[in-house]
């Protein structure tokens, strides 16, 4: 996955956990218990990433998740409605999320893991449907893969050497 550093020391970021799972290893003395936590962190102006902890108590799970997303911050090109410059489809493994634009007063339109990648993203217009897996970590990873991939007209307009109002027409 293709991501932008972004200096997360100077945001505001908000963080939200998506998923806690209780995981079981099976040894000669008994079992051992581990928690994983998927954390979704944003600023709420374009910038999101997610991050997997892994610990024997909820808390330290939840904390190296957080700390795991603010590493993997990722730049979300937006347009003047709050939403996105173009549809997308973002995929991580199985996963697959088609990201559509939407105009003025739409919402988010989104299931569980998706619509907390696009609230702390700062997108307020969009409709997503979840395709293939419904995995929430793989759900997760596709929306910020596709997020971190779209393009605003100025970038495509560069890349072909042509004005923004020959790309958009």
């Amino acid at each position: 996955m293709k991501r932008t550093v972004v200096d997360a020391s100077q945001l505001e970021l908000t963080d939200k956990v998506v998923t806690i799972k209780r995981v079981t290893k099976v040894v000669k003395g008994g079992r051992n218990m581990k928690f994983t936590a998927l954390v979704v962190v944003g600023d709420g102006n374009g910038h999101v990433g997610c991050g997997l902890g892994k610990a024997t108590e909820i808390p330290d799970a939840i904390r190296k998740g957080k700390e795991a997303a603010t590493k993997s911050l990722v730049t979300v090109a937006l347009d003047e409605n709050n939403s996105i410059t173009h549809d997308f489809v973002g995929k991580f493994g199985s996963a697959e999320v088609l990201l559509k634009k939407s105009p003025e007063g739409t919402g988010i339109i989104a299931g569980g893991p998706a619509r907390s990648v696009c609230e702390l993203a700062g997108i307020k217009n969009i409709r997503t449907k979840s395709l293939g897996s419904n995995n929430k970590q793989n759900v997760v990873f596709a929306t910020i893969n596709g997020l971190s991939k779209l393009k605003t007209p100025e970038e495509v307009a560069k890349m072909r050497g042509k004005s923004v109002e020959e790309v958009n027409a």
